[in-house]
């Protein structure tokens, strides 16, 4: 296969091992495993030749991808992160160090199209970003306090300056006792991203970060590197992903709703 560095390919790592929901990359949503319709969906969306691959660490989600005109390739089990296994897949796939991937989480049913061509986008248009991502505005005071809602902060480019669990940016003159929004309004990541080969290639093997060890965001370890991140502005969230099965339940309630 020679390298391609003009097509886009999407990649959608998918685990079988999940305490919450065992099995679940195959978890049926409206006669389809979830990893398929993850696959299906993005694929609707996207522009002629782009590459839509399920890196999977199993037979049976290749077998069920395969089952459904899927492509879909066989990683290792072992990897210790998703990042290491989207470089394995490059690797398999052959892809140029100046190709770009996005990587698409094999929970996300009911993600966007748009967004990932947002994502790969914003990359495309930033020379000097090894990689790209999304954000969204927050209108809810309660989500801007929440440590489980990422927050990021940004320069006059678009580029980010930093992730945190914090409410950042803080607002030195809030009302005391308030929990007030600063405006303008504080932006909410999005964990979806675009990357360029080479560096997905290296990622792995960067040490990682004081502070992505002390807030646990993963994305921090690029930028402790010197790496930077395009991020593109949604206009709204894209629809939950799947870690339990009250999320399955409700997932399965929407798409029979929509009729998707």
């Amino acid at each position: 296969m020679s390298r391609n560095a003009a097509a886009l390919t999407v990649l959608i790592p998918a685990r079988l091992a999940s305490t919450r929901l065992p099995n679940k990359p195959l978890a049926d949503i409206g006669g389809l495993p979830m990893v398929v319709r993850v696959a299906q969906r993005v694929a609707s969306g996207m522009a002629a030749g782009t590459r839509v691959v399920v890196a999977g660490d199993s037979e049976s989600i290749v077998d069920a991808c395969a089952s459904h005109g899927v492509e879909a390739i066989l990683t290792r089990q072992d990897h210790p992160s998703g990042s290491d296994r989207l470089a394995e897949a490059c690797d398999m796939l052959d892809l140029a160090p100046d190709a770009v991937v996005v990587n698409v989480q094999g929970d996300e049913p009911l993600i966007d199209p748009e967004l990932v061509n947002a994502v790969a986008q914003v990359l495309h248009n930033s020379a000097s970003a090894s990689m790209g991502t999304a954000a969204v505005p927050i209108h809810s005071a309660d989500e801007f306090f929440n440590p489980h809602v990422v927050k990021v902060v940004l320069d006059a480019t678009s580029h980010a300056l930093y992730f945190s669990r914090a409410p950042i940016p803080c607002w030195r003159d809030a009302p005391q006792g308030a929990l007030a929004l600063p405006n303008p309004a504080p932006l909410r990541h999005i964990g979806i991203y675009a990357y360029r080969v080479g560096f997905l290639r290296q990622f792995p093997t960067l040490s990682p970060a004081p502070l992505e060890q002390t807030e646990a965001l993963e994305q921090l370890r690029a930028l402790w590197h010197g790496h930077r991140i395009a991020v593109h502005i949604a206009a709204q969230a894209p629809g939950a992903g799947v870690d339990t099965p009250e999320d399955l339940a409700r997932v399965r309630a929407v798409v029979a709703q929509l009729g998707l």
